[in-house]
């Protein structure tokens, strides 16, 4: 069954967001969850995370930090997501090991099957596609379509993340093309009708699949 990969925006105000985010994973819908800031320092970044993953534990939830391995390891995070640019995976896999084999390493492969088998390669836990539809928050390197994730279910074990600008309208067909989870960030934040009811209406498009 395709699981739901919540990221958060790409800014928040701690107190409000963590109350949000409180009552998305209170709905047991969300098995994974993002942070994914830009534009803070490092400091208010890892005073960020340190609330939010507590938040996630007691939600059992796991806590992925985007691009930053070293500040992950530091605050005790489920994993890391890293892009092309964020260094290693082959090295974090390496470091991670030594400190909590169970640590989980995501890689951004944009629309590049030569990136999924290179991060399959060097130790990744999951690959992610995207953006698949114009997405209001993420800039995207690659535009993939359904073929790479038929193609990726194909040649790896793998669990496949599908991205960008997916809503419950569109998502159908990346879940009947094997994504494992679908990330969402606009559509259950900025939802009218609230994070909670967001999901659900996610959650039922998807097992009516």
């Amino acid at each position: 069954m395709t699981q739901i990969y919540l990221i958060s925006p790409p800014q928040i105000e701690l107190k409000q967001f963590a109350a949000e985010l409180e009552k998305a994973l209170k709905t047991n819908l969300v098995p994974v969850f993002q942070m994914r800031l830009k534009g803070y320092e490092r400091e208010e970044v890892a005073k960020i995370s340190r609330e939010l993953l507590k938040i996630c534990q007691a939600n059992n939830t796991q806590f992925i930090v985007n691009d930053d391995f070293d500040l992950a390891l530091e605050i005790g995070a489920h994993g890391v997501h890293l892009g092309v640019e964020d260094g290693s995976i082959k090295l974090a896999r390496q470091k991670s090991l030594k400190v909590n084999p169970n640590f989980v390493i995501g890689a951004s492969c944009y629309d590049s099957r030569h990136l999924a088998m290179e991060a399959g390669e060097q130790g990744a836990d999951y690959i992610s596609f995207g953006a698949f539809f114009e997405s209001k928050t993420k800039k995207s390197r690659g535009k993939p379509t359904l073929e790479i994730l038929d193609w990726a279910n194909e040649i790896t074990n793998l669990p496949i993340v599908a991205i960008g600008g997916i809503n419950d309208e569109n998502c159908p067909p990346l879940v009947k093309s094997g994504a494992d989870f679908l990330a969402f960030i606009s559509y259950v934040w900025d939802n009218q009708k609230g994070v909670a009811e967001a999901l659900k209406r996610l959650d039922a498009a998807i097992k009516s699949a």
